[in-house]
């Protein structure tokens, strides 16, 4: 539940990975990529391979990797680093370091891997005279299950209404303070670690930067909240809605579009607040393929428990169920808590963040290039989002732009995407569950 609005930042230029081992003591680096599904998958090189790391990268079966559009039979899928996202972790392991890398096929950058996708993404924005600013809100669950039942890992955060509760922050105190530390020791500007709304949930802000760097530290958090939490004998689980009387996990996406040094979201306008009309261009653009949006930033089966729910424990859910948009009010799809930055609050936390901040991006730009207005505030006329994964799928696969932004670096990731997130969802639905024997067993 950030607040902080967006800052521009500008690219420098990097030292070789060598020197950056060097000056960090980094005698490993996990060589680290993501699928399409978010799956984060590395190989340990150690320093002494560095140089030939940089050079040629290193290999990976990417059918064996998952949903990379690969089968066994294709050529490896090279993971090529880029060193200005070198990041030294030695609080995992003493001498560790990540580097987070492009995938590669014989040579070509490829078309399924999202960093590559947001790459392109950016290039187009770039095209069009703009940089990109975004920021990602992490929410998470701390659990357990030793006793073969999900609980919250704290047994004492058992409030009706624990968000912000400072008792139960300070019992996690070991924990938050870890993360923060090392948030600030890689310069990421944590700023806050707070209880959200949900018993065991979590999160901490960190600053802005641009789209490239956010999904890159998104990536990075979630693992190192992952391990942190493991040597504590908790699971940190990013899961959109572990518990079906709590609030889910949102990653809610704050975006803005810059011009060198300058700003250009701000403006005066009479629906007062405080946006320019590109930004509201740019609104109108993500709120016209909202539906589409949806199968990439809440893509599993859990994510419509979570868009989907009607109460929680707490009162409120704190997610949307509408694509509108408003002011400083968290019941929008959209939410514009100043003239700096607009608020997606649909992403949660299983979405991969390049390619939801790829997809969002593609959906605010064909707003711009169309000078679209969103219309007046509030819900009016607006659709409602998908119900399941499947329609959200049926939603995207109808989306000729929603389609070109997965298929912006080669074709067929938007079609491969939807048939993967259809499979998902039927492997689901054909599993019985425990709700259909309590209701059927002996209702007949």
């Amino acid at each position: 539940m950030s607040d902080t609005a967006t800052v521009s930042t500008l690219p420098t230029s990097t030292p070789p990975l060598r020197e950056l081992a060097a000056e960090s003591g980094t005698t490993f680096v996990l060589a680290l990529f993501t699928t399409l599904s978010g799956k984060p998958c590395a190989k340990l090189v150690p320093v002494q391979a560095i140089d030939q790391l940089e050079r040629d990268g290193v290999g990976f079966a990417g059918y064996a990797a998952g949903m990379m559009g690969q089968e066994p039979r294709d050529p490896d899928l090279v993971a090529v680093p880029d060193p200005a996202s070198f990041t030294p972790i030695p609080f995992v392991r003493p001498g560790l370091a990540l580097v987070h890398c492009t995938p590669h096929v014989e040579g070509e950058a490829w078309p399924f891997a999202p960093r590559v996708i947001l790459q392109r993404t950016l290039a187009r924005a770039a095209a069009m005279g703009y940089a990109v600013n975004v920021g990602a809100e992490i929410e998470y669950f701390l659990v357990d299950r030793a006793s073969g039942k999900l609980t919250t890992a704290d047994a004492a955060d058992v409030s009706a209404r624990p968000c912000y509760d400072a008792r139960d922050v300070t019992r996690m105190y070991d924990h938050l303070t870890e993360i923060s530390t090392a948030m600030n020791a890689l310069g990421w500007g944590n700023y806050a670690s707070d209880h959200e709304d949900g018993n065991g949930q979590f999160e901490q802000n960190f600053d802005y930067a641009d789209a490239m760097t956010t999904a890159d530290r998104v990536i990075t958090a979630r693992y190192l909240l992952s391990v942190i939490a493991e040597k504590r004998g908790m699971t940190a689980t990013f899961m959109p809605k572990p518990f079906t009387d709590r609030t889910g996990s949102g990653m809610h996406l704050h975006l803005s579009l810059w011009r060198g040094d300058t700003a250009l979201f701000p403006g005066t306008d009479p629906q007062g607040l405080g946006l320019s009309p590109l930004a509201y261009s740019f609104v109108a653009g993500i709120l016209d393929h909202a539906c589409a949006l949806q199968g990439v930033i809440a893509p599993t089966v859990n994510s419509y428990k979570r868009t989907g729910a009607t109460s929680t424990a707490s009162g409120a859910t704190w997610s949307p169920r509408r694509a509108t948009y408003g002011g400083n009010d968290r019941t929008h799809f959209l939410r514009v808590p100043d003239g700096n930055r607009v608020e997606l609050r649909g992403a949660d936390g299983s979405a991969n963040p390049y390619l939801a901040a790829a997809a969002t991006i593609a959906a605010g730009l064909d707003g711009v290039e169309r000078a679209a207005h969103p219309g007046p505030l509030g819900a009016g006329a607006a659709a409602d989002l998908p119900m399941t994964l499947v329609h959200a799928m049926d939603a995207l696969e109808a989306d000729p732009v929603l389609t070109a932004a997965l298929d912006v670096a080669g074709p067929g990731v938007a079609a491969y995407f939807a048939q993967a997130k259809r499979e998902e969802f039927f492997a689901w639905h054909n599993t019985v569950s425990d709700w259909e024997i309590d209701h059927y067993l002996t209702a007949f």
